[in-house]
């Protein structure tokens, strides 16, 4: 319970079962938490009130008023990367490779062979470690695979007032790219692209 994906699943699970009509207690053992972890902003604890969830031996107090841990996302630039992700998937013979939208769990890169492998944070961890933080292997938002075209496209994700920043950022994939994307699909074309998200400003065609 000290980590996030830990803290979403079980609240996840604790949802589910209030939705599904469960009424009475819902109680989380062996959390491996003590009371000084359970802060008012803790979003647990914001969570756990909602639903009502316990924890055992531990009490739960009363989140800091007016915070509210879900609410819909309107303006973050996951929305355009996921709406992607979504059509692709759902409209077409293309998929998901990769996928780090904002503000979510790092997923697994999918090989050719299907197997599901964990993305390592460094190229050259030694290096890092003796301060080289070019060592950092840079990740797009999502990856998605064009069977059509037999083309990887590596997409970031950017608000559209900093769609130069996510231009910039294009230029750091050299590492996935070569490690991943070419190792287990070396016959694919590479595209990099920024996809945008809000906005409304208008440029005349030329």
């Amino acid at each position: 319970m000290a980590h996030d994906p830990n803290i979403g699943a079980l609240s996840i699970i604790a949802a589910a079962l209030r939705r599904l009509g469960w009424k009475n207690e819902i109680e989380i053992t062996q959390h491996g938490l003590s009371q000084k972890h359970l802060t008012h902003s803790n979003k647990f604890v914001i969570i756990a009130n909602q639903i009502n969830i316990k924890l055992q031996n531990l009490i739960a107090p009363k989140p800091t008023p007016h915070i509210k841990y879900w609410h819909y996302e309107n303006e973050g630039e996951k929305l355009g990367t996921i709406f992607i992700h979504l059509v692709v998937e759902s409209f077409t013979n293309g998929y998901s490779i990769y996928e780090n939208h904002a503000g979510c769990e790092r997923g697994y890169f999918i090989t050719s062979t299907n197997e599901h492998i964990a993305i390592s944070k460094y190229s050259d961890r030694a290096k890092y470690k003796n301060g080289d933080i070019s060592k950092i292997i840079a990740i797009p938002d999502l990856i998605l695979l064009d069977f059509g075209r037999n083309e990887i496209i590596n997409i970031e994700g950017k608000r559209y007032q900093f769609r130069e920043n996510g231009i910039k950022e294009l230029n750091n994939y050299g590492d996935i790219e070569y490690l991943y994307v070419k190792k287990f699909y070396p016959k694919y074309k590479i595209i990099r692209t920024v996809v945008l998200y809000g906005g409304s400003e208008k440029t005349k065609a030329i």
